[in-house]
């Protein structure tokens, strides 16, 4: 036997065996940057402007990481195309924990059906960490309007198609998207009034034009309480504890069931770890309870689910809004 050949064979099997279990350790130690994460600022992309839903729950989820991991949270308002610029940069982003998304269902799931060439995936670009908050939508109508129930203006809108019309906050939004749900559940035909947002497509509902609208509960509900709006028909599996007497539609056999949603989430390659610590510090943070309280006063409720529930829920999503955009006919380019 050759001493020296076997020598080397032995010297070669140790390094090779150093080689896999130095390289199983590194598999399984955090990366130097996760180890140190956050040493940084982190910025949080809201796509809308200030002021609405998104922008509301970017601040609160924001708060939450700034006291848990104590680094300034810096939310920034990157508003256009729907939320497509906004999303596109959190999508373009370094996947290192740095930059986040606070953003509804249209820019999730509603954009993949409304945009031809939509400048992100949310099925890829993105690591879901959790869907935050839940809202149904409400069907109103005006105070003085001659229906009384949801069925009566189902039956008047199949029996009599186009003389009715609804209004919404905007061609492709969720609203217009529930409405045409509605039409295609009940079987009839209204023509669409697109605004320039929520706001004013309800001052007009209240001035008494147009017919009706779906709304979110929560901007509707006072607008409702104070008698200058009727509500209808919940878009819930459960009545809402804000207004516990407006019934849901599949109790009326209107089955109609649509939630609007705000979630979080991180450039697509963002470590499990912290994916897994910003899920940790989302659910302790929605379910504190002032903020409980302040959500349920708005008409929202804590979802705070897990990064794998809320890749499942999107993809059900994106392909539940993609049908509903093609039927409507919705394009956004």
């Amino acid at each position: 036997m050759n001493i020296r050949k076997l020598g080397r064979g032995l010297a070669r099997l140790g390094l090779l065996a150093f080689n896999m279990v130095a390289a199983a350790a590194l598999a399984q130690a955090p990366s130097a940057a996760t180890a140190a994460w956050p040493n940084q600022p982190i910025k949080i992309i809201v796509p809308f402007p200030a002021g609405g839903a998104s922008d509301q729950i970017g601040r609160l989820i924001g708060k939450a990481i700034s006291d848990e991991l104590k680094v300034p949270v810096v939310v920034e308002n990157r508003s256009g195309a729907n939320g497509s610029v906004g999303a596109t940069l959190v999508a373009k982003a370094p996947p290192d924990g740095y930059t986040l998304l606070v953003a509804s269902i249209g820019v999730y799931a509603i954009n993949t059906g409304l945009y031809n060439n939509l400048s992100y995936d949310p099925l890829k670009d993105f690591a879901p960490v959790s869907v935050l908050v839940s809202t149904p939508n409400i069907l109103v109508v005006p105070a003085n309007s001659r229906f009384k129930t949801a069925r009566e203006l189902a039956d008047f809108m199949k029996k009599n198609p186009g003389k009715l019309s609804y209004a919404s906050a905007g061609n492709g939004s969720s609203d217009h998207l529930t409405a045409e749900l509605f039409k295609r559940s009940v079987g009839g035909f209204a023509v669409h009034i697109p605004y320039r947002g929520g706001a004013p497509a309800m001052q007009d509902i209240m001035g008494g034009q147009p017919d009706f609208m779906f709304s979110n509960l929560g901007p509707a509900a006072p607008f409702i309480k104070a008698g200058r709006m009727k509500a209808l028909m919940l878009t819930a599996s459960k009545p809402a504890a804000l207004l516990p007497d407006v019934p849901i539609g599949t109790s009326i056999g209107i089955p109609v069931e649509v939630t609007s949603w705000q979630a979080l989430a991180a450039p697509a390659g963002t470590p499990a770890a912290i994916v897994q610590r910003l899920h940790q510090i989302a659910v302790k943070g929605m379910n504190a309870p002032d903020v409980r309280e302040r959500m349920a006063s708005q008409g929202f409720d804590i979802v705070a689910n897990t990064p794998q529930e809320f890749s499942q829920f999107l993809q059900a999503e994106v392909t539940r809004w993609k049908a509903a955009v093609k039927e409507s006919g919705a394009r956004m380019d």
